[in-house]
């Protein structure tokens, strides 16, 4: 399948800069796959569309200001870093600019001192691994020097770190927001709770492919990165419960739902307690056995994001969903509004 096929046009005024002042206050697309619908509605009224008995499966992975600006030790070059993954005890993934600038040997210092890297390894896709030395506790370091590390379309600085972040953020280790969770308000939650909405949480601590462009022409010849995740014993077991209740599954963002099909598809059908990484590259045609329902953004042209989104919702209607969002001025991307898939099986 060529990558052309999902690029779109999206003018540049709707590309969120800031988020609302309110966390409810966005818009939200409510897309029926049954009778290939959608209609216009506001993100706070998302509890109608759950009903008690369903399972509301969240990502709990808190960013980290993974940006950092460190000295090349021996030529005092400026460099970016920009945390991806920690592989081993104070060993970092990261991405680097200049990345020629730091072959490996190259050692970099942050902070007057606080922190020091060496580079002890070079990826292939021209990321670095870095060995970091410190005083003290690494991630106290990290919150005295980092950076929220928001993507490279958001121009504007966001003056509360804490809206880059999901009310209910708790595992740091991501280099990204699970953006589809910034809408949820503790009251909403709370609703959702009183109705009858079993709520439960996951990890999936966002890497490198939120970062790296599909550059195949054939999507099929994309390699997708491989990020960690974890799903406790007790949230397979309300996952399990909810599914022979016939009941809905209904999953906040890609990266949920990246962690549930990979658990099932492990696990011949079924939720059990795992962890480890996954890769797994969700695109038209896919048979979706754990996901019955998406929260998701608006996403990116020609992402993987949107081809999980077209593989769950069809291409077809995504796209025409996508357009109608464009037409009534949606704001689009991290800080954008969101759209709700519904279950096949919804009245």
């Amino acid at each position: 399948m060529d990558i052309n096929t999902f690029d779109f046009e999206l003018p540049e005024k709707l590309i969120a800069q800031t988020p609302l002042q309110t966390r409810d206050a966005s818009k939200l697309l409510i897309v029926d796959r049954k009778r290939k619908t959608f209609w216009h509605n506001e993100f706070k009224d998302v509890i109608d569309y759950m009903q008690a008995g369903d399972c509301l499966v969240l990502n709990d992975t808190r960013v980290l200001p993974a940006r950092l600006h460190g000295i090349k030790d021996d030529t005092g070059a400026k460099i970016e870093i920009l945390l991806l993954k920690e592989i081993s005890s104070d060993c970092w993934e990261v991405l680097a600019k200049p990345a020629r600038k730091l072959p490996v040997g190259a050692s970099l210092t942050f902070g007057d001192d606080l922190l020091k890297a060496t580079c002890i390894e070079l990826g292939e896709q021209g990321e670095r691994v870095l060995k970091f030395t410190y005083d003290g506790i690494f991630y106290e370091r990290l919150d005295e020097l980092g950076e929220m590390p928001l993507p490279p379309y958001i121009k504007e600085t966001l003056k509360d770190q804490e809206r880059y972040q999901t009310v209910f953020a708790k595992k740091r280790g991501s280099a990204a927001a699970p953006t589809a969770g910034l809408h949820f308000t503790e009251e909403i939650l709370a609703q959702l709770i009183k109705k009858g909405i079993k709520i439960v949480y996951l990890t999936l601590h966002v890497g490198l492919g939120t970062f790296r462009p599909v550059t195949a022409t054939r999507i099929e010849d994309h390699q997708m990165h491989a990020e960690y995740y974890y799903l406790s014993e007790s949230v397979a077991k309300t996952l399990n419960e909810t599914k022979k209740a016939g009941r809905k599954v209904f999953a906040v963002g890609t990266t949920t739902t990246r962690v549930l099909e990979t658990v099932v598809k492990n696990n011949a059908g079924t939720f059990k307690e795992a962890t480890g990484w996954t890769d797994i590259f969700i695109y038209p045609p896919y048979k979706f056995q754990a996901v019955d329902g998406l929260i998701t953004n608006f996403h990116l042209p020609k992402s993987t994001l949107i081809m999980l989104v077209s593989a769950f919702a069809s291409k077809d209607l995504t796209f025409a969903a996508y357009e109608a969002a464009i037409n009534n001025n949606y704001r689009f991307f991290s800080f954008g509004d969101a759209m709700l898939i519904l279950p096949i099986e919804a009245d």
